[in-house]
């Protein structure tokens, strides 16, 4: 029960004239009914309570006797104004409705008994626990269904599987192909210190639709670098900075490319630590239609010189939701029937691919019809997307026609923005380019590539969002790494400037440097793995 109750969390209460009498739990077809004054005195006691229900749970082993209890005594909210904020936000609603199908109030499927519990609940105390909430529900009976959470837990399970099937998948081609680059780890470690000392031109840009300039950073060619015909625009993800891809532009414009990174306030890392404080809602895909603002204003700035950067031809790139502003700002639009791909999508809690909350939510979200004299911008050649998604937007028996190619790349452990779906599915949706390719680094995870701090040393650096290895993977330095490398192929590729050009536009290759396996795959390798 303490693990269901914990769910709630993941989604995310005055005492009730009728407290809910019964917890009913539905497993393998039968239904356990337990007195849920006897659960909470048990748990409020420490396990000491002589009822019949506290006598049987005593019977457990100790170290299962002591997990419940500290599941039903711990906090599910701990912080009172970062969880309102998360429980009135589109994904947290769409999450909540989810978690109503496996905790069941009476006959509230849509979960609004919950909700309006928890609300009330935070209205009196700083922190909820599942006691609390239990004691709290309003209803003759909660309903506990993990036949349905073994189903939910059936499905995450075979995610994680097929993830795991492609890593192996794509092990084996490499054992097979048994290829090395050890010139790229010398050049990644070469140019560690020169990096360090490069920093970017601020310039402020005034835009309509917003109260305040944008603050753009430009990193322009380094003098004596080689000139190139191609230029970057850069957008971070939900929650990035400019800040986060430093590493980027130093890296690029040390080779003589130049690169403009955008900052999108209401979706930047300001507006995370406002949720965090409690003073915002998470932002969503709400933000995406400014956001494209946000990039037209920067290339007609562009056009009319106000912005003055090298280069002729234009390549959009970014991250995560970066990626899909790239995407939707070269003119792709949602194919129809995303209310049909999403209503199966999100029949059970999406833990696998926590993108399609955001791609989901873009069925409520009005984007702005891209101008027809712009869209796509004439000059572009090409698309950069790092953990990029969008399988729901663009599905592959649909393909989008985009007149450019695509890199997408993405890591192993990323569990936002699988790489089977997001990168290798997505490119094949996209009717790909022959000179298309997406990347696969086993090892890495979503954000791996906004590990900015620490730039110098052994492949470390410091998490700059402090999530942990669990969630960022390892060696991030070299990911960006490894990433810089195979985003200087792609562009040179674009300006034709190396000879094996066509000859790489139609091959795969596989890497080994350190701990970490790079996987690029044309289309034609990646239908092949889609479709073992």
């Amino acid at each position: 029960m303490g693990l269901v109750v914990s769910l709630l969390v993941a989604a995310s209460p005055l005492r009730p004239l009728r407290a809910a009498e019964q917890l009913q739990v539905q497993l393998d077809g039968m239904v356990i009914p337990l007195q849920i004054d006897e659960l909470v005195a048990w748990g409020r006691s420490g396990g000491v309570s002589n009822s019949e229900l506290g006598i049987w749970l005593n019977l457990l082993e100790p170290d299962s006797r002591e997990g419940v209890l500290e599941l039903l005594r711990a906090p599910l909210i701990n912080d009172r104004s970062m969880a309102r904020q998360l429980l009135g936000s589109w994904a947290g609603r769409r999450l909540l409705d989810e978690v109503a199908d496996i905790v069941r109030v009476d006959d509230d499927s849509a979960g609004d008994t919950l909700l309006n519990t928890l609300e009330s609940l935070l209205n009196r105390q700083e922190q909820v626990s599942s006691l609390d909430l239990l004691e709290a529900l309003p209803a003759s009976h909660v309903r506990l269904d993990l036949d349905a959470l073994l189903q939910a837990a059936g499905h995450w399970r075979q995610q994680l599987q097929r993830q795991q099937q492609l890593v192996r998948r794509l092990a084996g081609e490499a054992r097979d192909q048994a290829a090395a680059s050890p010139a790229l780890a010398a050049s990644s470690a070469d140019s560690s210190a020169a990096l360090v000392a490069r920093e970017p031109e601020i310039q402020l840009l005034p835009v309509n639709h917003r109260e305040r300039p944008l603050r753009l950073q430009l990193w322009r060619p380094q003098p004596g670098a080689p000139a190139h015909s191609t230029w970057l625009v850069w957008m971070p993800g939900l929650g990035g900075s400019p800040d986060h891809f430093r590493w980027l532009g130093r890296a690029l414009s040390r080779r003589g490319w130049s690169v403009l990174v955008l900052e999108h306030p209401g979706s930047d890392a300001e507006a995370v630590k406002a949720l965090l404080d409690g003073r915002r809602p998470p932002p969503g895909a709400e933000v995406i239609p400014d956001r494209l603002r946000d990039l037209e204003a920067v290339l007609a700035a562009r056009r009319s010189g106000t912005i003055a950067l090298p280069g002729e031809q234009l390549v959009l790139g970014g991250h995560s939701l970066g990626a899909l502003t790239a995407l939707l700002g070269a003119g792709a639009r949602p194919r129809s029937g995303l209310d049909r791909r999403c209503a199966t999508a999100l029949d059970d809690l999406p833990l696998s691919n926590l993108s399609r909350l955001l791609q989901c939510q873009l069925t409520e979200v009005a984007l702005p019809s891209p101008p027809a004299e712009t869209t796509p911008p004439a000059d572009l050649v090409g698309l950069i997307g790092m953990n990029s998604f969008g399988s729901l937007l663009w599905p592959r028996n649909r393909p989008l026609q985009l007149p450019v190619p695509v890199l997408f790349s993405g890591g192993s452990l990323d569990l936002i923005t699988p790489p089977q779906s997001e990168q290798l599915g997505l490119m094949l949706a996209l009717a790909p380019h022959p000179a298309s390719r997406a990347v696969v680094v086993d090892g890495a995870s979503h954000f791996s590539p906004v590990r900015v701090e620490g730039q110098a040393g052994e492949g470390q650096g410091e998490d700059l969002f402090r999530l942990g290895k669990e969630l960022v993977g390892v060696q991030p330095l070299q990911v960006q790494a490894l990433l810089e490398d195979e985003i200087v192929v792609f562009l040179e590729q674009l300006e034709g400037s190396r000879p094996e050009a066509a000859a790489a536009q139609t091959s795969t290759l596989h890497r080994r440097i350190g701990d970490l396996q790079l996987h690029r795959l044309n289309p034609e390798a990646a239908s092949r793995l889609l479709v073992e």
